[in-house]
């Protein structure tokens, strides 16, 4: 699955070996620029051990097809995941997406890995719905996501705290027909090789 522009190509893949010092070094290090923006409103000790966490077990536990790594020009720079909302079967899918280095933010990498991402899990799950959850702050993952399709579904005003300051919590949402109306035919079928 590639989306390209002239200078660059965004593909979603399988997880690698190659790509697991640069999860490591990304995932594990408490003052990575992205932790202001994912999230930042779980407390940083818990999320730092969490990770740690996650990243031993990328090292010994296979690929899963819910979650593939965004590689820009074949170098690992993210990765996209999804959940099921419960109850199991009901069609809602959460997604999640993180590019790890700012100096591939503000690019259209993110919109373009989404894209892909939101076309794979339509084509490889039963998503009636898919739903994007994130704080008021992160601007640039809503307007990614609303340039894409997704609207405003729902609105907890300040619910989250991030650096003293409330921001409300966002969750936008995009239905199965409205994309496969407004974006055919625009993704290669997946390997996760």
């Amino acid at each position: 699955m590639t989306s390209s522009s002239p200078a660059q190509t965004v593909t979603l893949r399988g997880r690698r070996p190659r790509d697991l010092p640069v999860l490591r070094r990304w995932l594990a290090d408490p003052q990575a620029e992205w932790r202001h923006w994912d999230a930042p409103y779980f407390h940083a000790a818990s999320t730092t051990a969490s990770l740690q966490a996650y990243v031993e077990r990328l090292e010994t536990e296979p690929t899963r097809s819910d979650e593939r790594v965004i590689a820009l020009d074949g170098q690992c720079v993210g990765m996209v995941n999804r959940s099921q909302e419960e109850p199991a079967g009901g069609g809602w899918w959460d997604l999640g997406i993180l590019i790890y280095d700012p100096a591939h933010w503000n690019h259209g990498i993110g919109t373009r890995a989404l894209r892909l991402w939101v076309t794979a899990t339509f084509d490889e799950t039963d998503a009636h719905v898919l739903t994007f959850t994130t704080w008021g702050g992160n601007t640039r993952m809503i307007h990614a996501a609303r340039r894409l399709g997704f609207l405003e579904a729902a609105r907890i005003r300040e619910a989250r705290l991030v650096a003293g300051v409330r921001y409300d919590s966002v969750r936008l949402d995009l239905l199965r027909r409205e994309w496969t109306s407004a974006q055919p035919g625009r993704v290669e079928p997946l390997p996760l090789s």
